[in-house]
């Protein structure tokens, strides 16, 4: 069964066509094709690794250098309240840093928003526990017996 060809590889040599945004030696920022919001990039590494940790030092550098360059742009440009930036490999196994400029209530922040209450939940479900909070939910939903 022939090895499929790894798309961020195909586009770093230049057989795959791609919205390039800035590159240097060793790393390529691109827009994404299935973006978040407009001027979502991916930032990835020439060399095919599928973990960020597992490049070179020089190949690190490159790589946030050339993320914190494309995220002033698109601060520049774009005045989102912050760029996201977040690391993956699992789907697609080759280095790719995601640059999303986000807005306070778009789909990233909402999510984010979504995983940080549930980062949260377990001591306010551990509240619901205490005995006083026992009794006082008994309390409203105790039904009297009648005679």
């Amino acid at each position: 069964m022939p090895e499929e060809k790894c798309v961020f590889c195909e586009i770093v040599a230049g057989r795959a066509p791609a919205h390039i945004v800035h590159e240097d030696a060793l790393s390529l920022c691109l827009l994404d094709i299935h973006p978040f919001t407009q001027g979502h990039c991916l930032v990835i590494s020439k060399r095919h690794v599928p973990w960020w940790h597992d490049l070179s030092p020089e190949e690190n550098i490159s790589l946030f250098q050339v993320a914190q360059t494309v995220a002033k742009r698109m601060m520049k440009t774009f005045e989102p309240d912050f760029v996201c930036l977040y690391a993956r490999g699992r789907r697609i196994p080759h280095t790719h840093l995601f640059l999303v400029p986000t807005f306070s209530g778009d789909v990233l922040d909402r999510f984010f928003n979504a995983l940080e209450g549930f980062q949260e939940s377990p001591q306010a479900l551990a509240r619901l526990k205490d005995p006083e909070a026992m009794q006082a939910a008994l309390e409203g939903l105790k039904i009297p017996k009648t005679a």
